[in-house]
């Protein structure tokens, strides 16, 4: 089962208090958009940009559109469509605004530090970010049992 797979809250409430959180924490700016399988929620923090890219589903993804009964599988009705589809977007939300608070409470508690929860979302100049910037390169590493130059332990060469 998905956190809050059965929220209510509203996707808008979420991004509100995503926005919130960011501001509490000190963030300095604060941004969000869609596309139609996609959004983005952007901030500026420490001196980083951060980006985060949340999947949303296919509005025509059969778990929405369809349901099997025996061996028979039947459209259902718009409405039904529309609620199941609203409600996997609102858990989507839910969840980011779970790990946005949870790592900005972990870096305020000294648990980690800001670069270290965000790593992997902070936006590199260029637009892309870290993550996007190493993840074939991981690959190759274990692929090749060989660390590429920008994976690379300071102070250690394979």
């Amino acid at each position: 089962m998905a956190y809050a797979e059965n929220t209510t809250v509203d996707s808008a409430k979420s991004r509100a208090e995503i926005e919130r959180t960011l501001e509490r924490y000190g963030a300095t700016a604060f941004m969000y958009g869609s596309q139609s399988e996609r959004a983005i929620v952007g901030f500026e923090m420490k001196g980083r940009n951060v980006r985060f890219v949340i999947p949303l589903p296919a509005r025509d993804d059969p778990k929405f559109t369809e349901y099997r009964q025996g061996n028979s599988t039947y459209l259902r009705a718009e409405n039904v469509q529309r609620d199941l589809y609203e409600k996997a977007v609102r858990q989507k939300w839910r969840a980011l605004a779970l790990v946005v608070k949870a790592k900005l409470e972990a870096v305020e508690s000294g648990i980690s530090v800001f670069e270290e929860e965000f790593l992997a979302n902070i936006v590199l100049p260029g637009g892309r970010t870290v993550y996007e910037n190493v993840v074939g390169s991981i690959e190759q590493a274990y692929q090749s049992g060989k660390v590429t130059a920008l994976l690379q332990i300071e102070g250690k060469q394979s």
